[in-house]
């Protein structure tokens, strides 16, 4: 920054701009992880680099052609949504995202185990993780916002319905199912759900290919059953979502501790108990 003169937005498009024309160097260090590797690129919150910048998107492309199965996952705060007019500059910043990048696209409200804290939403948080009919939202707009503003709200609105391909998934990070939940909709996204471990068995007729890198052996009996199925498990309902976090949080919160609670005092007898057989049994290796 002090040698070109730049700002910190500017020395972040420079960094980009001088990976990309160094690309050979991070392909280097990448094939030093192996074939089997599951990279995770922690990007900068600087939009410029996934909404208008293109060295990121070139990068993005030559990591493709070398043999890497992406996917984005857009983290936004979910507070957001209990504005109507920074929702809809969300929706807009993640439509951007995703026509700009052209990846498999996973948009999430990070931080919805806080979003309490930020006042009452005007509609069940499935109107905004679905991002249902916008319309809705004409009236908060137009008293929030001055009158002249009025048709450029619906110009936003109509923006977003005539693209309707923006979603969310949702994100507490300190909650095991929440997790769990998103993990499992990245892997369906890089398609990483698909490949069979290497010890099974390819279908009679099929060409073998037990020997390939994990992302290049298929797994057909997984496609057609996960590719397009709801994903399934804890915190995968949207609605038990909104129930953890914002219907009953403080109900959920006191059940919570009670049951880490009885995990712990369980922990501790079943270690008080190996160790008992320890001191009976000094020979005795407990698991």
């Amino acid at each position: 920054m002090d040698e070109h003169g730049l700002g910190p937005n500017g020395g972040m498009l420079y960094c980009m701009e001088y990976l990309e024309a160094n690309f050979d160097w991070l392909e280097e260090r990448l094939k030093e992880l192996g074939q089997d590797a599951y990279v995770l690129f922690d990007l900068p919150g600087q939009v410029e680099l996934s909404t208008n910048h293109d060295s990121l998107k070139r990068i993005v492309d030559k990591l493709q052609k070398v043999g890497f199965r992406l996917a984005a996952v857009h983290l936004c705060d979910a507070h957001y949504v209990t504005d109507a007019s920074k929702y809809i500059s969300v929706l807009l910043l993640s439509l951007r995202t995703m026509l700009h990048l052209e990846l498999p696209h996973i948009n999430v409200l990070s931080k919805v185990d806080l979003i309490s804290q930020y006042g009452d939403l005007d509609f069940n948080l499935d109107f905004y993780t679905e991002v249902q009919d916008l319309s809705y939202l004409e009236n908060t707009l137009s008293s929030s916002l001055p009158p002249r503003f009025a048709s450029l709200n619906m110009a936003m609105i109509s923006l977003v319905e005539d693209h309707p391909i923006v979603g969310f998934e949702t994100l507490a990070v300190e909650d095991k199912g929440s997790m769990l939940h998103l993990t499992r909709a990245i892997d369906r996204a890089t398609g990483y759900v698909f490949v069979p471990p290497r010890e099974s068995a390819a279908p009679p007729g099929t060409v073998d290919m037990a020997n390939e890198a994990d992302s290049s052996r298929p797994n057909t009996f997984a496609l057609f059953s996960t590719a397009a199925g709801p994903l399934k498990g804890d915190r995968s309902d949207i609605r038990d979502v909104q129930e953890r976090w914002i219907d009953a949080k403080d109900e959920w919160d006191a059940y919570e501790k009670r049951q880490w609670r009885k995990e712990g005092e369980l922990a501790r007898e079943e270690a008080a108990r190996a160790r008992t057989i320890r001191e009976r049994n000094p020979d005795v290796d407990i698991a």
